[in-house]
């Protein structure tokens, strides 16, 4: 899932990989909303008002939205700089490093994130913004571009096209992939409305700790696959 990539990397792992974080995603979509009023997991919504905010003449309102958009950039840059970092001198853990620091960063807003709601919100979004950031550049670098998990827009809009394509591609090489393509969307879009569902149950009852739980899913996610390719390696080398 993790330590898979390149051409060792089948559907499969994909599969793997966006299930696991797009629950993830839905968690902190939900619970990082429901916390600040703010969309803490893409930044399409925050570009649109950081215009109207400039155009009102609000500066430092439109600066916060500028921040939140830049949060999720400086994300995505640093998980992709750490990549490159990593892999020049040890590959073996070149993706497991940038979700383990996602897991601190929701572990710690988890925590203090109490406090913070009351005396800056904004860090909070900022925060979140840069960990989705961080994964969303992860995700879409271990998996070739195939695998967005932050956000639906571009789910959908990709969706809807092969949904339609189906009605003419009638090889069944294409019709397989293109299956296996819709398939890969429903499972990210049914990830993320599951983790959506989950924070929002649960962030009533316990507010942002429900953020442990999301980071807690990723070690196991981590560990899991950890385990699972050290049984594939032993299995191999008792055959031989």
């Amino acid at each position: 899932m993790f330590v898979h990539h390149g051409k060792k990397r089948t559907s499969k792992h994909n599969l793997q990989i966006a299930s696991l974080l797009s629950f993830v995603a839905g968690i902190v979509n939900v619970a990082g909303f429901l916390a600040v009023a703010k969309l803490t997991t893409n930044v399409t919504g925050h570009f649109a008002f950081f215009v109207d905010e400039i155009f009102k003449l609000e500066v430092w309102q439109g600066v916060v939205y500028f921040l939140y958009i830049f949060f999720f950039f400086i994300g995505s840059f640093f998980s992709s700089l750490l990549v490159e970092i990593i892999s020049r001198k040890n590959g073996k853990y070149v993706y497991i490093i940038p979700i383990f620091i996602e897991c601190i960063i929701l572990f710690l807003v988890a925590v203090f994130g109490q406090t913070l709601m009351a005396e800056n919100p904004d860090l909070i979004a900022c925060t979140l913004l840069f960990a989705m950031g961080l994964q969303n550049s992860l995700v879409t670098r271990i998996s070739n571009a195939v695998v967005r998990t932050t956000h639906l827009t571009g789910l959908f809009t990709d969706l809807g096209i092969e949904l339609s394509q189906l009605f003419f591609y009638r090889q069944k090489e294409l019709r397989t992939k293109l299956l296996a393509s819709i398939k890969l969307r429903l499972i990210i879009i049914s990830f993320f409305f599951i983790g959506g569902v989950i924070g929002g149950i649960f962030y009533s009852k316990i507010g942002l700790h429900i953020l442990l739980f999301g980071s807690a899913t990723l070690i196991v996610g981590m560990i899991y696959d950890k385990l699972k390719l050290q049984i594939t390696l032993l299995t191999r080398k008792y055959r031989h």
